[in-house]
């Protein structure tokens, strides 16, 4: 079971949250990657809150906003306790997998998808987690994705 209770809806790009769009926009005109949302297949929200643990901890919310298109996922994190982050990599770039299907999902269960591989703003490759909660929207959003990413390399 999560440490997290998530809250996972599509939307438009310009409904996620204020501070998430203007972070997005600024991403993508500090990286001059033009208009890479133009083709936008899915775009989601989710927030998460943080269970309480008896004794230890504080209350803690996250947000995350992502935008799949056919050659782009571009995410952003922020909340009460997370700097607001962008992240943006070309799908021929990345594997993108269902959580459950990967070794940390033994260890950490948890519901959503695993981006590895290069992103825009890194020299190396990353792993990154991306958190959703088990709703029809969620599961469009993982098989939207997933797809693209596979065509992508095609």
């Amino acid at each position: 079971m999560s440490d997290w209770k998530r809250t996972t809806r599509e939307v438009s790009f310009e409904s996620l949250r204020p501070e998430m769009v203007e972070a997005i926009k600024k991403h993508i005109e500090q990286y001059n990657l033009g208009s890479i949302l133009s083709d936008t297949l899915m775009c989601i929200q989710t927030d998460s809150e943080k269970i309480k643990k008896p004794l230890f901890g504080s209350a803690e919310i996250a947000y995350t906003g992502a935008v799949a298109t056919s050659h782009w996922l571009v995410w952003v994190v922020s909340g009460t306790k997370t700097k607001i982050a962008v992240l943006s990599a070309q799908l021929r770039d990345v594997v993108i997998q269902d959580y459950a299907q990967t070794s940390f999902a033994k260890m950490i269960p948890d519901f959503g998808i695993e981006v590895s591989g290069r992103v825009t703003d890194a020299s190396e490759n990353i792993m990154a987690f991306i958190g959703l909660d088990e709703s029809s929207a969620a599961h469009k959003f993982k098989e939207t994705v997933i797809k693209a990413a596979q065509a992508a390399k095609k």
